[in-house]
């Protein structure tokens, strides 16, 4: 835990230093084949990138401040550099973050999780436990965030963790739970799996609504992406996602009994304590599935009515997917607990802390960004550069690699977030450069920077896990490159170049 600190440390100072130095030199630095707002583009964008990396401030600053250097040296004018910090998209995760924050407040999230572990097919097997966990895991951090659902599902497994000890303990063999496998696995699925289940929906992680907003930003002639188009091939990659960690988990850290004696008692105790469903909980679950209603209808009328039809392009109009997600949101603050004190199923304060300000500052951020590069010219520029590198026709399954390998190995030091951001925007504008349509790169990149397996800083819930000390960070490591490679390999290329390009009909 100390070297994981030092190391922080040193990442911050190296950037803090790096970052304005890298940007100075650039600035100064002659660039003949570029204008120069282009030019002046490359090296707030360096200075940009390397905070973003290396977080010598605190990530949404770095953000805000990429535009307001852009006014500031005259690159783009106000209204454009900070025009998407109210794109649609926003409010589309604004909304989702009301939902999941109405879970939480009310305990819905405690109770879908609960739910599963306290399935009869579960009971005190180590293995079913260990799967349960995971299924846990990926369904409500499809629709709520991955850190949140990792620090719900943390003590829940500390403390099936501690009934295994107890029952040893019982029966005359003392373990330590800091060197037991069956503990290291069971906090790695915890981790893992929060993940995994964010590939599934568009709200479920940030790198899949940066890449929605790059997409609508620096492609507009491409196909829109529908909230249940994502879910098709989002759930594909979640469910092979997971089958895979599943099985190098389960075959690095098998557990060295069959049954865990205390377990389902632990675990009937929490169902129990959870008293029966209250009022708040069923509103919160009607305002749940009036947005997933809303964001499924119109595949469902396109199949009816046809997508071009007059019903659609009504429903398009007044039922967007940012709406649906705000009308969910909103219905929390509505839906009454109790008429007569006009208590309502969440409080504003409450709705207000659920709201991920950061993440919403740090989107904006990246997608303002991204359009600066695009209108100066700079990101034609980049992928010009990487054009002559890959050839001007390459193979879409090596364009589409390389980028998904970039995200990955870059997510796995820094925030995923902050790697979309980077690599999302020039992926992007070379695809539409050498000719191939951007969805299949887009959607790759979204999916390879959640498989940020291998390092505590790679996400929360590695580091959520890490914090226990039940996992060495060396064991972390060599389960998260497996995992790693075989995602790539088996699931994010093959996905985005063939189920992908089926969904979307290209």
């Amino acid at each position: 835990m100390k070297e994981e600190g030092g190391f922080e440390h040193m990442r911050r100072v190296v950037g803090a230093v790096m970052g304005p130095l890298c940007a100075l030199l650039i600035w100064l630095m002659p660039i003949g084949e570029l204008s120069g707002n282009a030019h002046h583009m490359l090296a707030v964008m360096s200075l940009v990138a390397i905070w973003w990396i290396t977080e010598p401030v605190p990530i949404p600053v770095t953000s805000l401040l990429g535009p307001t250097l852009c006014v500031v040296l005259g690159i783009a004018p106000i209204k454009d550099a900070f025009s998407n910090f109210a794109n649609p998209l926003i409010f589309l995760f604004m909304g989702g973050f009301l939902l999941a924050k109405g879970m939480m407040v009310n305990g819905l999230d405690k109770r879908i999780a609960y739910g599963i572990l306290s399935m009869k097919w579960v009971g005190n097997s180590p293995r079913r436990i260990f799967l349960a966990i995971g299924l846990a895991c990926i369904l409500c951090s499809g629709w709520i965030s991955n850190t949140a659902t990792a620090a719900m599902m943390f003590p829940i497994a500390l403390g099936l963790l501690e009934a295994i000890r107890e029952m040893m303990a019982q029966n005359g063999k003392i373990i330590d739970l800091k060197n037991y496998k069956y503990a290291t696995g069971l906090m790695l699925m915890t981790a893992y799996a929060c993940s995994i289940g964010g590939v599934m929906t568009p709200i479920g992680t940030p790198p899949n609504i940066i890449m929605l907003g790059f997409l609508n930003e620096l492609a507009p002639q491409a196909p829109t992406v529908s909230f249940f188009q994502w879910m098709t091939w989002g759930t594909v990659a979640m469910i092979i996602y997971f089958v895979i960690a599943y099985i190098v988990l389960w075959r690095l850290f098998p557990a060295d009994v069959k049954h865990i004696e205390g377990a389902e008692k632990f675990i009937s105790d929490y169902v129990a304590s959870l008293g029966k469903w209250t009022r708040a909980q069923k509103n919160t679950l009607i305002a749940f599935g009036v947005a997933v209603f809303l964001w499924v209808a119109p595949s469902v009328l396109s199949v009816v009515y046809g997508a071009h039809s007059e019903v659609m392009t009504f429903y398009d109009k007044h039922f967007p997917e940012s709406i649906a997600a705000m009308v969910g949101g909103l219905l929390l603050f509505f839906l009454p607990v109790n008429v007569k004190t006009g208590q309502m199923t969440m409080k504003w304060k409450e709705g207000m802390e659920g709201i991920e300000w950061g993440t919403l500052l740090l989107f904006g951020g990246g997608l303002s960004m991204g359009a600066m590069m695009y209108t100066t010219g700079l990101s034609d520029w980049i992928g010009n550069g990487l054009k002559d590198v890959l050839g001007n026709q390459p193979s879409e399954w090596v364009f589409v690699g390389v980028f998904c390998i970039s995200a990955l190995i870059l997510s796995e030091f820094t925030s995923h977030t902050a790697a979309v951001n980077l690599i999302g925007s020039i992926a992007i504008t070379t695809a539409v450069s050498v000719g191939i349509s951007p969805i299949p790169v887009a959607v790759g990149v979204a999916l390879a920077s959640s498989l940020g397996f291998m390092m505590p800083v790679s996400t929360p819930p590695n580091a959520i896990v890490y914090a226990s000390g039940y996992v060495p960070i060396t064991k972390m490591i060599k389960t998260g490159l497996i995992i790693d490679f075989f995602g790539i390999l088996l699931v994010t290329v093959p996905v985005v170049i063939l189920f992908v390009k089926f969904v979307m009909g290209l």
